[in-house]
């Protein structure tokens, strides 16, 4: 965090800017359209991809049972986090220079702020009211099932270790690494090369949208879908994502201590 404010004063926020684009770019071409299309597929294929990478290397050669363990499921989680976000970060170097991106570009430039700080808790709430009149409105349909248990990898963390091993796995490592992905790399890509007055709108449509896909069953993408739009607008208000990053570990905590800690099934 930056210094208290009585030595360091608050500094404005700086939001998202999108660059600047020639009169050749403001109109959405056929290639243009093609590049946008590739950017949530290439993030998608990326994630399914980082999965089996690590998964089947590891069984083949430790076998199921190491893995099923607390440690093990905690250690394949970081492996396909670290992998994932390697790819999206180093592929576009080797072979698609055009999307190449700087710190600044991922929404990490300088250090968390006072700022960031208020507004995480803020938009916790937002999301969260959000998400309860969406989930009101999909209840209504006959295939979303809003009660149905969400598949973590974990079953009971009966130790304190364990209960390190699961917070780090289910909570620090998802809000840092999916923001960095989602939030600073695909959407931060998204708003600089769609054109337009749209720009914002299919930019944080498209991100919430794979976001909410990629998480496999109804009531948990509709949920974090809406989580999704609320740290979109926390990038574009802050031009960083540090404040989503502390919505997310906020809203991944209290769902760990309600499941890990107080045995409460959601």
């Amino acid at each position: 965090m930056s210094k208290s404010p009585e030595t360091n004063p608050p500094k404005k926020l700086k939001p998202l800017q999108q660059p600047q684009q020639s009169s050749s770019q403001t109109k959405l071409t056929k290639h243009s359209f093609l590049e946008i299309l590739a950017l949530p597929v290439f993030v998608g294929v990326i994630l399914y991809a980082s999965q089996y990478l690590v998964v089947y290397p590891l069984y083949f050669f430790l076998g199921r049972e190491p893995l099923t363990t607390t440690l093990g499921t905690a250690v394949l989680n970081a492996l396909v986090y670290v992998l994932s976000l390697s790819l999206v970060l180093l592929l576009p170097r080797k072979f698609f220079p055009k999307w190449r991106t700087s710190r600044e570009e991922l929404g990490l430039k300088g250090l968390p702020t006072w700022a960031d700080l208020g507004l995480a808790p803020v938009g916790f709430l937002v999301y969260f009211l959000l998400a309860m009149l969406l989930v009101a409105v999909f209840s209504l349909f006959p295939f979303f099932d809003p009660s149905e248990a969400q598949e973590t990898g974990f079953s009971i963390l009966a130790t304190g270790f364990d209960k390190i091993l699961g917070f780090l796995a289910l909570v620090v490592l998802p809000a840092v690494f999916e923001e960095v992905i989602f939030r600073g790399w695909l959407y931060g890509k998204l708003r600089a090369k769609i054109p337009g007055k749209f720009s914002l709108l299919l930019s944080v449509l498209i991100t919430s949208v794979l976001f909410g896909l990629l998480h496999g069953q109804w009531n948990v993408g509709v949920n974090v879908f809406a989580m999704s739009l609320v740290l979109c607008a926390l990038r574009e208000i802050t031009g960083t994502i540090y404040a989503g990053i502390l919505l997310h570990m906020l809203k991944n905590a209290l769902a760990f201590a309600l499941l890990y800690i107080f045995n409460f099934m959601i």
